[in-house]
């Protein structure tokens, strides 16, 4: 995650500043997790879904395209999910 902030902050124009909006993952709250100066991190309440927008989509494909399937392969569910 350091190193993905490191990017990100290479992509900040000069003079700007960069707000991070993150979920609650245990890497983006991380005591080791370092900010560059550039980066401000906000993050999301614990359980939001309807503030983080692709809990929707994973929702919609959960109800409409995945549910009650079985899988026989890794490649069946990559089909199926690029499919959806």
């Amino acid at each position: 995650m350091n190193a993905h902030l490191v990017e990100i902050a290479k992509t900040v124009a000069p003079g700007a500043h960069a707000v991070l909006v993150m979920d609650g993952a245990g890497w983006h709250g991380s005591s080791a997790l370092r900010t560059p100066d550039n980066i401000t991190i906000v993050t999301l309440p614990l359980y939001a879904p309807e503030l983080n927008s692709i809990e929707n989509i994973w929702a919609y494909l959960r109800e409409n395209c995945l549910a009650i399937t079985v899988f026989y392969t890794y490649a069946d569910i990559v089909d199926r999910c690029c499919d959806a």
